[in-house]
């Protein structure tokens, strides 16, 4: 793990251990049924990066014998025509939504666009008979968060948000053992996320930057981490008392410029990122600036930027758990720390992340216990979010049916419990005292989830 650890005990350990196989790596009861008999009709709104190749061609790639795109919808018409043909498919594409509707009549309506436009598509998207597949954050404040209960309610469709995370063997494993009893009663957890100054300052590049259109990285980013602890502890958020500032990106550079592409400070600004190299984005977005302005390599010390590059949080959970959280944006490596205290020990785990496979072909899981032996668990390595993003596809599109043994599928009070701690954050952040998750929407936290 690092090197505070006891590294002969930790390799004699290793050694012998029956838990470092790759028998984790089975999560999901799919392989055994039978694929659907017709195929789902399936719509996307929103054809950037994310929504064409996580959700577009691998999506495809993975399950195109039991689901057919039937529309693509975007406001920017060059990147519409662009993510259909990266994605390589027939279907019609619109830059008006509500005609792709009435046209496609999708099954399940997929979005995709930017975050704070997210309930818009949801709403109507369900008002106009399709189920959703929401990528994650579902929205960025209380008002559109509980419109989306509201008009689910409503209309009688179901809002599903992508967690993928939930669906990575490494967390799996930290699941099963929480809910084993491994370390008894958990008590508190530490819970430290770090993004680099690579992945970290993009988000400061694109719109992400502002929070009228992103949330903030409480939102955008932390709610991915708020919803793994919803979902370890099994219980929900009570409190937040948050501190947050930008010290390092935004008005706190020393020049700036409109993008790195044309900027003059290239050869000086260890933020300069060179867009021109990667093909796939530049087809995405620089060859359709004309059409909405939007620069994919915008400058990371722009005066507009309003979100926060360092959050640090206490959330108290209904069932008496105490979460302390931090998340920093300009970190010289990718990943976390996270740790949960137990009455009877300790089960934690040092991630890296950093875009591609770390040198290890594994992580791993300390599990201490009082009075007792420390357990090394290793768990292989995968692409695609720890190996979760094709586990969550298979779910979702060829067996929704599935048992769904660990509650990985996420509907819409997941989606609204873990954005409500990052809206509860800023809030406190602006008034300095507390924020009850009860006052911000119909939804009551309840200690232990059924």
């Amino acid at each position: 793990m690092h090197s505070t650890l006891h590294d002969k005990s930790r390799r004699d350990f290793l050694q012998k251990s029956a838990l470092a196989t790759a028998g984790l790596l089975t999560p999901l009861p799919l392989a055994v049924l039978g694929a659907p008999k017709a195929k789902r009709r399936v719509a996307m709104v929103g054809t950037g990066h994310r929504g064409t190749g996580m959700w577009g061609k691998l999506l495809l790639e993975e399950h195109a014998d039991v689901i057919e795109f039937v529309g693509l919808c975007d406001s920017n018409k060059g990147r519409l025509e662009t993510g259909k043909k990266l994605m390589g498919v027939s279907c019609p594409t619109y830059t008006n939504f509500e005609e792709m509707m009435r046209k496609a009549k999708p099954d399940t309506l997929i979005v995709t666009t930017v975050d704070a436009t997210h309930d818009e598509f949801i709403i109507k998207g369900m008002e106009m008979g399709a189920n959703i597949v929401s990528e994650k954050p579902m929205t960025t404040d209380e008002t559109k968060c509980q419109a989306i209960l509201d008009a689910e309610k409503r209309t009688g469709k179901k809002v599903t948000v992508t967690f993928n995370y939930r669906y990575s063997p490494h967390r799996q494993k930290i699941y099963d053992l929480l809910r084993q009893g491994t370390i008894g009663k958990v008590t508190s957890v530490d819970f430290h996320w770090y993004l680099d100054t690579s992945h970290g300052a993009d988000y400061f590049r694109r719109w992400h930057r502002l929070t009228e259109k992103s949330g903030s990285l409480w939102v955008h980013k932390a709610s991915h981490h708020f919803d793994l602890l919803n979902w370890w502890l099994e219980s929900e958020p009570e409190t937040v008392y948050a501190k947050g500032a930008l010290e390092n990106y935004g008005k706190n550079g020393p020049f700036r410029f409109s993008n790195c592409r044309p900027c003059p400070h290239k050869a000086e600004c260890p933020y300069y990122w060179d867009m021109t190299k990667d093909a796939r984005l530049m087809a995405l977005y620089a060859a359709n600036e004309q059409y909405d302005g939007y620069l994919r390599d915008g400058c990371v010390f722009k005066e507009d930027v309003n979100i926060y590059d360092k959050m640090a949080a206490t959330i108290g959970y209904a069932n008496g758990v105490q979460v302390s959280y931090s998340l920093t944006a300009y970190s010289p490596y990718e990943g976390y720390r996270i740790a949960f205290n137990g009455t009877k020990g300790r089960v934690e785990a040092w991630i890296k992340e950093s875009g591609a496979m770390t040198k290890e072909a594994y992580d791993e899981i300390m599990v201490s216990r009082n009075f007792g032996k420390v357990e090394y668990i290793q768990v292989p390595q995968a692409e695609g979010h720890g190996g979760g993003d094709k586990l969550l596809r298979a779910q979702l599109f060829r067996h929704p049916e599935a048992a769904d043994t660990y509650r990985q599928a996420a509907g819409s009070r997941d989606g609204a419990m873990a954005i409500l701690v990052g809206i509860a954050a800023r809030k406190s952040i602006a008034s300095g005292q507390p924020v009850r998750i009860a006052d911000l929407t119909s939804l009551k936290p309840v200690a232990v989830k059924a």
